[in-house]
């Protein structure tokens, strides 16, 4: 049984099984937010009080990512994850048959206790299941669900909504949630763990009061800073966050132990890893805006623009994985950074006026770029680490890509209401009976409409009116090209980041040199 466990056919096909459910749980989310318009016309509540639907489930990811080290090492990383997608398909059923608004709420947060822990144990799985020379390789596979499962989700759920049962959205999990159920329990093998002697209560509840409260402001889109709750909520989430770094630091069996960010290298995996998250996050909130606002195109047809770089992304994942199991990390990764550094920018001078083609040409070269750098970078982070300390360096960077993703769409909302407030004002100002560009685009404006019989009056009011939709356009356009530049400014400093990283080899050299000192 050993050898049938350590057998190459084995370890294919538990990642198999690892895959399956991680694609599951990330399709969810993806699925979810179209189906919003929906269920306020169902439970016939507002768009504030539905919310809550996607919100409990961040909050709940918030809670329960930076725990999941602790519960895999007392509980086993198998046993863990057999109960990840139990619970997250007895919450996927349940929020299928939801009544309310109030008992879906209540069943997202069943799903999420799940789906929060299926992330870091499945990657946890691959890096104990497999050598450091083949890591890249399966990480690659199992980055490929982490990209597709976005890509397909939107689509697949205005389908379902469109055309089957918006319940649907949810129940699909079941069937594959089961049969992953089955197949864990089969294949997977439980590995060697060492179940701490205390629980870190005080780091618990920390961490919890911390995260959740800072996510549930990073949540709200805008931040409303005039209601004292968000300040007051701010505030104790630093604190708690304080309290819980302090706590980690001092206690001999911590709930996540940050002792690991003092080894620099992977320190710096971890700044990289989330800078690109937050590029990787910020553009699939900003894109799809961008291009149903300004080019008015609908959801599906935004949909299909941005599939092939989804696509082009799932491709170079095992392809880029592969080549680092065979070469320094760094060959990979540093062109990766550079081709998602140009397409960013690129992106960021869109106009109303480029055409599909060209826009489609950068966002496949952003897909790319993503795909020589995510998992590439996150496996380098956790090859850094001997094996003892894999389960809670994965949990670090889950926890760390948890957050970086929330504060990144925080950004970008807050950054293009602002800017296209910015923008709008400084073009009107433009707009005066002096301004011979504003008169002359005035005067165009009023031909056309006098060409299908409007009277002088009319036209007048009419022209007004255009003009003001297209300075409201091209502010913007203006703010989406200033808040895609910020997804470049990321990259930027996660190339910095990169550079500080030693290589494997070299880190070989310094600890045989640290080695050689100490026996003289």
């Amino acid at each position: 049984m050993a050898e049938d466990n350590n057998s190459d056919s084995y370890r294919w096909l538990s990642l198999a099984v690892v895959i399956m459910g991680t694609f599951m749980s990330i399709l969810d989310g993806s699925i979810v937010n179209i189906g919003i318009p929906k269920m306020m016309a169902v439970f016939n509540v507002s768009l504030d009080d539905v919310q809550w639907v996607l919100t409990a489930y961040t909050l709940t990811l918030g809670a329960i990512v930076p725990i999941t080290g602790f519960l895999s090492e007392k509980f086993g990383n198998k046993k863990l994850y057999i109960f990840s997608l139990i619970s997250f398909t007895i919450g996927s059923l349940l929020c299928g048959i939801a009544w309310s608004n109030t008992s879906m709420i209540i069943f997202r947060i069943i799903q999420a206790i799940g789906g929060g822990m299926i992330m870091p144990v499945s990657m946890t799985i691959i890096l104990k299941m497999f050598s450091s020379k083949e890591r890249g390789l399966a990480m690659g596979f199992w980055g490929i669900a982490s990209m597709a499962a976005p890509a397909i989700g939107p689509t697949l759920g205005g389908y379902i909504i469109e055309k089957l049962s918006w319940r649907l959205i949810f129940n699909v999990n079941v069937p594959i949630g089961i049969m992953t159920i089955i197949l864990s329990a089969l294949l997977l093998k439980e590995f060697p763990h060492k179940a701490p002697k205390k629980v870190d209560i005080l780091g618990f509840v920390f961490s919890t009061v911390g995260i959740v409260s800072i996510l549930y402001i990073l949540s709200q889109n805008p931040i409303d800073w005039s209601n004292i709750k968000n300040p007051i909520l701010l505030t104790i989430g630093i604190f708690n966050l304080i309290l819980f770094i302090i706590n980690e630091l001092s206690v001999t069996e911590p709930l996540l132990d940050l002792k690991l960010l003092a080894r620099l290298d992977f320190s710096f995996s971890l700044i990289a890893l989330a800078l690109i998250n937050m590029c990787l996050m910020g553009g699939v909130y900003a894109m799809p805006l961008f291009f149903q606002k300004i080019d008015g195109y609908t959801a599906m047809q935004t949909g299909l623009l941005l599939f092939p770089s989804a696509i082009i992304t799932g491709i170079m994942m095992p392809i880029s994985a592969k080549l680092i199991d065979k070469v320094n990390e760094k060959i990979v990764i540093l062109p990766g950074l550079f081709l998602l550094l140009y397409s960013c920018y690129q992106l960021g001078m869109l106009t109303s006026n480029t055409s599909k083609d060209t826009a489609n040409l950068f966002l496949i070269l952003r897909g790319a770029g993503i795909g020589l750098t995510m998992m590439p970078l996150s496996t380098f982070g956790m090859n850094l680490l001997p094996q003892k300390l894999v389960t809670q360096g994965s949990t670090i960077q889950n926890t760390i890509r948890q957050i970086s993703g929330s504060v990144s769409i925080t950004m970008m909302t807050h950054s293009l209401s602002s800017q296209a407030e910015i923008y709008y004002h400084r073009l009107s100002e433009q707009i005066t009976p002096f301004n011979n560009t504003a008169l002359n685009l005035l005067n165009q404006i009023q031909q056309r409409l006098s060409q299908i019989g409007l009277s002088t009056a009319d036209k007048q009011i009419q022209a007004k009116s255009t003009l003001v939709k297209l300075v409201s356009r091209q502010a913007y356009s203006d703010a989406f090209d200033y808040t895609l530049m910020l997804c470049t400014l990321f990259v930027l400093i996660a190339l910095i980041a990169t550079l500080f990283i030693k290589n494997r080899n070299q880190l070989s050299s310094s600890n045989d040199e640290i080695k050689s000192s100490s026996d003289s």
